[in-house]
């Protein structure tokens, strides 16, 4: 368990407010988002079968919970982790074009997770995908849909702030981009989370490109899959990956936070060299994988962008619990209620 006290904190408003908030930022941003992004909304599952490879594997080590399915001769089920690869199958199968997708409510379970102010067992996000064309697989192309949605960002805190004047606009008009490797460059003795600190504190948004491969110093700034999203591919100076994070500024914890993770897919080639990095070409003969590599997949840009996290933002308050419903320890539980934390 992972707990930080603001000091002093006082929440700007109460939890009938809080609700009457939460409701107006998810149906103001996901009907921005779809706008700004020509989505459609479809219906997401909440579990896969287990071994199709359609389960987003999230850093490789998380373990999914997984159950029986009685009907189906007890072979199991997995809670997904997140929709990243169903995403992508679902364009194919609707036969969406280029330049239109898609977006969906994801719910997940993550057991494993370290429970903290931004960290629970409950994942709630919006999960997106859209169709591109070979000549938009680029690091230009990135940034496009990037501050696309970040101007979906700087509307809902407007919209936020005349419902509810007590919460003021503090996201810069601009999202700043930097890479990975530059961060290691600039801040060598740090490690990547106080890296995304300091490059959030200094410009208040930022997206971070290239997250998932080794860094020039032998490590990554974060852990990917290697069969979602493209972190191998060669940009500009040598620098790889045509994915990344945004991250913001978060006054009232005094730290950065993530509230997006996003980027340009695997194509084929980029799945292949993926996989034998990570020593798990086993993985070809999946299902998903195998449609992939059969060209039945269309190429595609998505992400996930964390509902719970987002309202946490915006209504500037200090714990998740204050914005969902889930399981905390009895520790966390009493200390958040002496210090005006009012968990759900």
């Amino acid at each position: 368990m992972k707990l930080f006290i603001p000091q002093n904190y006082q929440p700007l408003l109460d939890v009938n407010q809080t609700e009457k908030a939460i409701k107006l930022v998810k149906d103001s941003f996901q009907q921005d988002l779809a706008s700004e992004l020509r989505l459609r909304r479809v219906t997401a599952p909440l579990f896969v079968m287990k071994g199709t490879g359609i389960n987003d594997d999230l850093n490789g080590i998380e373990r999914p919970v997984t159950f029986p399915v009685k009907e189906l001769g007890d072979n199991p089920a997995e809670v997904v982790h997140s929709l990243a690869k169903w995403k992508r199958m679902t364009l194919a199968d609707l036969n969406i074009g280029k330049g239109y997708g898609l977006y969906t409510d994801m719910n997940a379970i993550r057991p494993d997770e370290e429970l903290s102010n931004i960290h629970s067992l409950y994942v709630d996000q919006w999960d997106w995908e859209r169709v591109i064309s070979e000549d938009e697989r680029n690091l230009d192309f990135l940034k496009k849909i990037v501050r696309k949605i970040y101007s979906t960002f700087l509307r809902t805190e407007f919209i936020v702030s005349e419902n509810f004047p007590q919460i003021q606009p503090i996201l810069p008009e601009e999202i700043t981009f930097i890479h990975s490797e530059e961060l290691e460059e600039q801040y060598p003795d740090l490690t990547p989370k106080e890296r995304e600190h300091e490059a959030a504190k200094m410009y208040g948004a930022v997206f971070i490109i290239g997250i998932g491969g080794l860094l020039p110093g032998g490590e990554k700034h974060d852990g990917r899959a290697p069969d979602y999203d493209d972190w191998t591919t060669p940009t500009v100076g040598n620098r790889k990956g045509i994915n990344g994070d945004i991250l913001v500024w978060n006054p009232v914890m005094e730290t950065s936070l993530e509230l997006s993770s996003m980027g340009i897919r695997v194509d084929k080639d980029a799945l292949l060299k993926q996989l034998e990095i990570t020593g798990t070409e086993e993985r070809k003969n999946l299902y998903w994988h195998a449609r992939l590599l059969n060209g039945e997949l269309p190429l595609s840009i998505g992400g996930g962008i964390g509902q719970s996290r987002l309202c946490m933002y915006f209504l500037r308050k200090a714990h998740i619990g204050e914005i969902q419903s889930s399981i905390w320890p009895d520790e966390m539980k009493v200390i958040c209620k002496e210090n005006n934390i009012a968990l759900i």
